[in-house]
């Protein structure tokens, strides 16, 4: 078994290019492992700021069959998200071997976060191989990784101070509209959606002291959100949003919607795309929140109100990667707009020592995991070996029972019955005791030469195929700088 990794990120590309490419995130796990034979498990992350497939191959890749799987899961990931094949490609990092443990480990403690510390990532790390073993798409090598993965993101909670250094998306955002709006116990926020980002974001306005929060979903979730939550529930029309944006201060947006409402499955389109002209995946898409509706709702406001609403800002924050917020809602007169480029540019820098004890903790872990696998490769090496000593000590065990059943008789011992003596229990016991030991000593040396040597070759394949790979992104990289 082999472990592959495509990654990206924040970190490589921009947040609309890694929006574009995650557009089919949902079906990419159960594609590969479905379409691609040596391919035994695949577990995918998908969050608003990294798109990341980590797979367990059944063959051993060389460079060339890294550069073939790649390109394969790169087709497949431009079919589900309608990017080109090409795109797709240039888009991920591939790992192979100790570096995938080593950036699983850092993803999962928040060291690779845009928000760096932040703890949601933990527990979409976790979500994510839960989703795998749902859709049968796990192996026992990606539980075991992703497993070890959530352990060492709660050794590096426990004994660093790097997630009460780190703010999440969520507290950054509200953050920064706090700087706009009123005391925040007379804040009245709407919230967009029912995910995980909207119970943090509930949660994180209590903390602040804010209670006059309502939930909208365009899914039908929201009375169930909201009695979970002790929040008021809109309908699930638009009007009903228009209504509760004329009295909102805040808009927190999560629901990530967008990125799977296409024009087929709204039976047409509108804007750019309805009229002629689909850009690319991203125009066929409708947003959960348009600018004509903010208008509307700000007209709406200003009647009621007076100038107390045309002094008073709406604050949208869009935390959802398939940007559930239209960008033209920012130039709405009053309303302040934050999404994860703007969140990106304010994210906190983390003391340096903090981060070093984080990515040292990381770097065990991963040095761990890595033995642990290796250790495998050996296992069957020396499996081998212990099949081998049993043969021979059942034999040698049999031969010495024999020799004793010989004495018996020479000396003419019979049993209670008159029949010639066999070895009692006890003697065979005794005797296999003694046999096993002897065999067992002599194989121990055998056992960690073998070793050794199944350590060294798999350490020795790991370093071709990371080579290999290197040498090809070289390459890559000056057919792109020619180019």
């Amino acid at each position: 078994m082999v472990l592959l990794s495509l990654t990206a990120s924040h970190r490589e590309l921009d947040l609309d290019a890694l929006e574009r490419l995650s557009t089919g995130s949902a079906s990419v796990g159960r594609t590969v492992v479905s379409s691609c034979e040596p391919v035994q498990g695949a577990v995918v992350i998908s969050t608003c700021n990294r798109f990341e497939l980590y797979l367990d191959v059944d063959a051993p890749l060389d460079g060339d069959g890294v550069r073939h799987a790649t390109r394969h899961v790169a087709r497949l990931v431009a079919e589900a998200s309608g990017v080109t094949p090409e795109t797709a490609a240039e888009s991920f990092t591939v790992r192979t071997g100790s570096e995938v443990p080593t950036h699983l480990f850092s993803v999962a403690s928040g060291l690779d976060s845009m928000v760096v510390g932040e703890r949601e990532i933990a527990g979409q790390v976790k979500r994510s191989l839960q989703v795998s073993r749902s859709e049968g798409t796990t192996s026992k090598t990606l539980e075991l990784l992703f497993q070890t993965a959530s352990r060492t993101s709660k050794r590096v909670g426990a004994h660093t101070t790097l997630g009460s250094t780190g703010r999440s998306l969520v507290k950054l955002g509200l953050d920064l509209a706090g700087e706009s709006l009123p005391d925040w116990r007379v804040v009245r926020t709407v919230l967009i959606g029912t995910g995980s980002y909207a119970g943090a974001s509930v949660a994180a306005l209590r903390q602040r002291g804010s209670e006059d929060l309502r939930v909208y979903s365009q899914s039908g979730r929201a009375a169930l959100f909201a009695e979970s939550h002790d929040v008021v529930a809109l309908d699930g029309d638009r009007e009903a949003l228009v209504e509760a944006l004329a009295e909102a201060d805040l808009v927190v947006s999560v629901s990530g919607a967008r990125g799977r409402r296409t024009v087929a499955s709204l039976g047409g389109g509108s804007g750019d795309a309805a009229e002629g002209g689909a850009r690319g995946p991203e125009a066929s898409i409708e947003y959960v929140l348009d600018a004509a509706a903010v208008a509307r709702a700000r007209l709406r406001a200003a009647a009621r109100t007076g100038d107390e609403a045309e002094g008073r800002a709406l604050v949208v924050l869009d935390l959802a990667l398939h940007r559930d917020v239209d960008p033209g809602v920012a130039d709405v007169e009053g309303v302040l707009l934050y999404d994860l480029q703007a969140l990106k540019a304010h994210a906190p820098a983390t003391a340096r020592a903090v981060v070093d004890h984080a990515r040292a903790i990381v770097r065990d872990a991963a040095r761990e995991f890595e033995e642990h696998q290796v250790g495998r490769e050996a296992d069957a090496a020396v499996v081998a070996l212990l099949d081998e000593a049993e043969e021979r000590a059942r034999t040698e065990i049999d031969a010495a029972v024999d020799r004793l059943r010989d004495e018996l008789r020479e000396r003419g011992e019979v049993d209670a019955l008159g029949r010639p003596a066999e070895p009692d229990e006890a003697d065979v016991e005794a005797i296999s005791r003694d046999v096993r030991k002897r065999v067992h000593a002599a194989l121990h040396d055998r056992i960690t030469a073998v070793r050794a040597e199944a350590v060294a070759r798999a350490r020795a394949a790991e370093r071709d195929v990371v080579s290999a790979a290197e040498a090809e992104a070289a390459r890559a990289a000056d057919d792109q700088h020619v180019r």
